[in-house]
């Protein structure tokens, strides 16, 4: 599942590209027909992201609520002497600007929403260190107060909005953190650490696309788990020795996601 900051360059790159335009919306598949009907010629006012949730706002208050989930992604295309190309394979939502479009495939949710459904999604999320009205208090009070592991709390999404399996591994490797530290055995400045760290982090991953999370010193030795990914400290590298004290990366399922860590390390 793409984890925040791809949400978050999706909505700036649809707001460049989009915003302030007039644009065609329709549904090729036909799941979203009814509403992209009323959304067809209306003006793209932005877009914006929460976590791994991602908005779209058209004139007269209509918005689009869009989760990607574990398949959904979205292809762009060119206009072809000012057409759009035919449509391939199931495309939930298609967008088409005055110089370009782009296809929505696969999404777990893609439907239009009220101001007090924006409203319930966004009060079920906790902070998103991507966005700048952040505030981390809240995050922390559910971390202090939780017996379950650190490991875990990172990954809900009620806790700290967009954190994904990628970046839960890596800020705790960073941090010297046990994974499967309570969340009440946290302390304040090793939570403030984690915290400044994400907030450092997924910018990198917004302007780049992808995830940078080795420091530059680390930055050598095996390859990345994927041809086109950054080396990581420890997500997808079980057995392997760990870049900076050669123990075998370990792991394990924990609440159904995989666990990375280096038992050396992380303490």
């Amino acid at each position: 599942m793409p984890e925040g900051h791809t949400l978050h360059r999706l909505a700036l790159d649809h707001d460049r590209r989009f915003g302030g335009e007039t644009v065609r919306v329709a549904s090729p598949q036909g799941r979203f027909a009814a509403e992209a009907k009323r959304l067809d010629g209306r003006e793209f006012l932005g877009a914006d992201a929460w976590g791994k949730h991602l908005w779209h706002r058209y004139d007269g208050g209509l918005t689009v609520h869009v989760h990607l989930g574990l398949y959904g992604s979205f292809a762009d295309f060119e206009l072809l002497d000012g057409a759009p190309p035919a449509p391939v394979g199931q495309v939930r939502m298609r967008i088409v600007g005055p110089r370009d479009g782009t296809d929505l495939r696969g999404p777990t949710a893609c439907h239009l929403v009220s101001e007090e459904q924006i409203d319930e999604v966004l009060a079920r999320l906790g902070p998103d260190p991507l966005r700048a009205d952040a505030d981390p208090d809240p995050a922390w009070r559910r971390i202090s107060r939780s017996r379950r592991p650190i490991g875990a709390l990172l990954m809900d999404q009620k806790v700290v909005a967009g954190v994904g399996n990628v970046y839960r591994a890596e800020v705790l490797y960073r941090a010297g953190l046990d994974p499967h530290r309570e969340g009440r055995a946290l302390g304040r400045e090793d939570f403030d650490g984690i915290w400044a760290d994400l907030v450092a982090l997924m910018p990198i991953g917004v302007e780049r696309g992808r995830m940078h999370v080795v420091r530059a010193e680390d930055d050598h030795g095996a390859p990345s788990y994927a041809p086109d990914r950054p080396r990581t400290y420890v997500y997808r590298r079980a057995g392997e020795p760990c870049r900076v004290c050669r123990t075998p990366v370990r792991t394990e399922v924990m609440e159904a996601r995989n666990l990375y860590w280096c038992p050396t390390c992380q303490t």
